[in-house]
Parts: structure tokens; sequence; C-alpha cells
């Protein structure tokens, strides 16, 4: 073999097992970020759904997936005897999903303990309706703790009357951050907000039913 041919064989060798050596290293790397990359975007968009939400164009598309819950919603409270708060209902399905998917009433927990137990949207609505009958009839009718304590468990009722004060923000805040305190595992569950973060309050969502309240005046409107 030439001198010259040989340098050439032995360069493109030496090439391919580089390309070998450097995409083997590629690959592993490119999968992690892309991984990362995903679970990035699905965390921010969970995490500022209420952001996205309140902006109008957004907004309005996701009312309008809601509104196509509105038969259910009035079907069931009807029959659970919350009918009065059809609009609440509304905005708490806004709040949890928007409207979409099998459980937009995220209810799953409260039926079975976990989550996606529900994959079908009148079983979730249904279920949604009977846990927020039960809590109203737990905090003598009052709305705004009843919507707080449907994110964080109907425990969150009997909370505030051992406290013996007035459901406030504070409140809300020193539950999430017993709750999340006590809890064997803390890495399920994740900051919604920043706030949250700052008070160390992991636990459902401190500003739940604030957010629920706002969209409840939006629904009424409508009407």
């Amino acid at each position: 073999m030439a001198v010259g041919v040989r340098k050439s064989y032995l360069a493109g060798k030496g090439y391919k097992w580089m390309s070998r050596s450097v995409l083997k290293v590629l690959i592993p790397v490119t999968i992690i970020s892309i991984t990362l990359l995903i679970a990035l975007v699905s965390v921010s968009l969970y995490t500022y759904h209420d952001r996205l939400t309140k902006t109008p164009v957004v907004e309005q598309y996701f009312s309008k997936k809601v509104e196509q819950h509105r038969p259910l919603v009035e079907k069931y409270a009807e029959e659970y005897g919350v009918e009065d708060h059809v609009d609440v209902l509304m905005a708490m399905i806004m709040q949890e999903s928007g409207g979409r998917g099998g459980d937009p009433m995220q209810s799953s927990e409260s039926l079975c303990g976990e989550v996606n137990c529900i994959t079908e949207p009148e079983e979730s609505i249904k279920q949604g309706i009977a846990y927020f009958s039960k809590i109203l009839d737990a905090s003598d009718d009052d709305v705004e703790l009843s919507v707080q304590a449907y994110n964080f468990g109907i425990g969150f009722v009997s909370y505030v009357d051992d406290q013996e004060e007035s459901y406030d923000q504070d409140t809300i805040i020193e539950f999430s951050q017993k709750m999340y305190d006590e809890a064997e595992d803390q890495s399920k569950y994740t900051c919604l907000r920043e706030e949250a973060e700052e008070y160390d309050a992991c636990y459902g969502d401190i500003y739940y039913a604030r957010d629920v309240m706002a969209y409840e005046q939006q629904f009424t409107k409508k009407n």
C-alpha cells in the first residue's frame, strides 16, 4: 500500500472511530436534553396555567371549553342540591383544567385517593360536585372556604374550625405550610407559584379560592 493511500486509510479509520465515539456521547446527551426540555415545558405550562388563562384570547378559548360542560354541571348541581353554585363550579373547572381532558374537575383523588383514575368528563363532574356538596355541608355553606377545601381536602374545614379564627389568607398559608412540613414525601408536591415557594407553602394551591372566585364573576356576567 502506498504511503499516501495508507495515511488516507488510517485517517479514514480514525475519523470513523472518532465519529462513533462522538455519537456515543451525543446521543445520550441529546436524549437527556430533550427529556429535560419536555419536563421543563410541562412544569412551566402547569405552573403558569393561571397566568396563561388570564390573557384575553386564551381566557376566551378556555371559557368556551368550560361552557361545553355546563349542561352536566347543571344536571349534577341539581342532583346534589348545589344548583345555586353552578357558576362557582364552572369557575372551578376553569381553574382545574380549563375544561380539557377526561377529568375536568380533577376529582380523581377525592374518589380513589390517586390521580387519573377518572377518565370520563361526566364521571369527573359528578364526583367533583358530589365532593363539593359534602364540603359545603361541613362548612355551613361557606362557599369560599368550601372552594379552598376542594383544593386542600375536606380536612381544611376542620382545621379552620379548630383555629377558632376567621378564615383568611393567613389561615390558608399556615395550613399549606403545616401539611407540607408534615408530609412523609415532600417530593410529591410542587410549589405552583413563586409566592408559595417563598412561604414554603407547597401543599395545594394557596390562591385557589381567590382565583376561582374571580373566574366565577366572569361566568356570572355571561348569564
